[in-house]
């Protein structure tokens, strides 16, 4: 048992280490998450989605492709509140 052990731990190994996810941010602000990574063929990114299935994007609408592992989200900016703006009770409305 021993024997059969080390050779298919090897393999788990090197499978595991061939998929790798990739992140195409656009320019729009909008990501996609791929399954192999894209390709730059004319002027046009060819890579292929968790299915299998092959897409396109033009490579003047990506502006970062970077492994998943290393993405980040960017942070919206959150909306400022102004103090003067307070919540008044609707029952305090007719003081005002």
């Amino acid at each position: 048992m021993n024997k059969a052990a080390l050779p298919l731990l090897i393999g788990l190994m090197a499978l595991t280490g061939c998929a790798h996810h990739y992140v195409m941010q656009l320019t729009s602000g909008s990501q996609i998450t791929t399954a192999s990574k894209p390709k730059l063929k004319e002027g046009i990114y060819y890579f292929n989605d968790a299915k299998g299935e092959e897409h396109v994007v033009a490579a003047a609408r990506v502006r970062e492709i970077s492994p998943a592992s290393v993405a980040q989200q960017e942070d919206k900016p959150k909306p400022m509140k102004s103090k003067s703006a307070k919540k008044r009770k609707w029952y305090l409305l007719w003081l005002a």
